[in-house]
């Protein structure tokens, strides 16, 4: 049987070479969006967990992702904060949802309080010198084939100077000064969210009673980072779960009815094939596990083409945008295989069952 397979798939070279292509078109489809949507998630939460805050405090109704919230308060709260007893840093921020040129979060900080949370480490340059210097990590830096310390680059269609380049993993790969980012937003005095650091981790809950006792921050929102971090996954964000499977069931459908339209052109295409086959005895078990067969190894070629072909798709992102994450983890590798394989199987399951029931006298009569 494994020979017939094989020669039926061999006969028409073009048509299977369509049905793999597809297959792999479906896994890359899969495999690319969801590495870059969970590469996402996964960096913000490793960016955040690198600031060296303990304590997040955010204004009533913000949301919990960063970047779309505004400026929408003073950020000299920061200076209530700080007086705290337990609170040893405050430090306001400001994060800037940006799509211009390239998507990003831009980062607009009180230098002072926001390294006095983690100190930065520097690789070239220095801190803030003016109003329209900017900050930049190492994996920004070695982008578009490299930026340096003195290069131009523009930031909503304003000039920024690079002073400083730093190691990566601490909040972002833009900073600006707090007030020059608040005055391109049009709140230069604002700020969207503010980092905490304690004197001891075990005051967290202490902090967290004294800032909601504070007269006016009743309402905001006080999590620890830890707390943050549990709500950054795929199943809290907003529309990513639905997105993700919308995409994945668009995948799925490409692959289904190509292989569908694959496995039934050949089974037309070999009628009197299944009438000689019946004839010499075949059954239709027979039969249609020939065309599942067919199927099978259409799809898993097409799985393996799949999955290289993502790996070059993550080689040439990476070159062109090093600042996007792209994890290919092995469960999503697998996760996408078993997608692509049931819904290739599907697709022939209609072909070979028509093909089981044909009568073997009008197959031969068939012209």
């Amino acid at each position: 049987m494994n020979k017939l397979v094989l020669g039926n798939l061999l006969h028409r070279p073009l048509r299977t070479l369509i049905g793999v292509f597809a297959v792999a078109v479906e896994v890359v489809m899969i495999l690319s969006i969801v590495g870059i949507m969970i590469g996402q998630v996964s960096n913000a939460r490793n960016q955040t967990g690198g600031i060296g805050a303990d304590i997040i405090v955010r204004p009533p109704n913000a949301s919990f992702v960063t970047g779309v919230g505004g400026a929408p308060v003073p950020a000299k709260i920061a200076d209530v904060l700080a007086k705290l007893p337990h609170v040893a840093v405050a430090a306001p921020v400001i994060t800037d949802f940006n799509m211009a040129g390239s998507v990003e979060t831009l980062w607009g900080i009180d230098y002072q309080s926001f390294n006095a949370l983690r100190p930065f480490v520097f690789l070239a340059g220095g801190p803030f010198q003016g109003a329209n210097d900017v900050i930049v990590d190492d994996v920004y830096a070695r982008a578009d084939h490299g930026h340096h310390v003195g290069d131009i680059i523009r930031i909503k269609d304003h000039p920024f100077r690079i002073c400083g380049i730093v190691e990566h993993g601490k909040g972002g790969r833009k900073f600006l000064p707090i007030h020059t980012l608040g005055a391109l937003m049009g709140n230069p005095d604002n700020a969207s969210l503010f980092y905490i650091k304690s004197d001891d981790l075990k005051n967290q809950e202490t902090i967290r009673k004294e800032i909601l006792a504070v007269p006016g921050l009743g309402q905001y929102q006080v999590q620890t980072i830890q707390e943050w971090m549990s709500l950054m996954t795929p199943e809290h964000l907003p529309g990513f779960t639905p997105a993700l499977n919308s995409v994945i069931g668009i995948a799925v459908i490409v692959g289904f009815i190509v292989v569908f339209q694959t496995m039934y052109t050949a089974v037309m295409e070999r009628t009197r094939e299944i009438g000689i086959l019946k004839s010499l005895g075949a059954s239709r078990s027979y039969i249609a596990h020939v065309i599942l067969r067919e199927a099978a190894l259409v799809s898993l070629a097409g799985i393996l083409l799949g999955i290289a072909l993502t790996y070059l798709v993550k080689l040439g992102l990476s070159y062109r945008f090093p600042t996007i994450p792209f994890p290919l983890t092995p469960g999503w590798r697998i996760n996408a295989a078993l997608i692509a394989f049931t819904g290739s199987i599907l697709g022939a399951l209609y072909p070979a069952l028509k093909a089981a029931r044909k009568d073997p006298i009008d197959a031969l009569a068939y012209e």
